[in-house]
């Protein structure tokens, strides 16, 4: 009965135990890559240009840049580009979103 117990309160503890989130937070935030990417024509009706934006690799351990491109609007939503927020100990990446 204690072993029923004791399993029913480590299953309910686990419920209420908010799931943690990391973030990275870098000091100094890479700059746009030197190579000017110029915005295509747009490719086609119902599109919006997402710009290219940094992401962090695992695999490579750093920030990489991903390119622009066009992606399909999503009806009754508006493209946010991603952006730096400053927190305290540096800034983080904010990626883009529909909104």
């Amino acid at each position: 009965m204690k072993k029923v117990i004791f399993i029913s309160a480590l299953f309910l503890l686990g419920i209420f135990i908010p799931e943690a989130k990391s973030q990275i937070v870098v000091k100094v935030r890479p700059s746009r890559p030197a190579v000017v990417v110029k915005k295509p024509v747009k490719a086609r009706r119902g599109h919006v240009w997402r710009e290219g934006h940094w992401v962090y690799s695992n695999k490579q351990g750093k920030y990489v840049w991903r390119k622009g491109q066009w992606v399909k609007k999503r009806p009754g939503k508006v493209w946010v580009k991603g952006h730096w927020k400053s927190v305290p100990g540096g800034q983080r990446w904010v990626p883009g979103r529909w909104r």
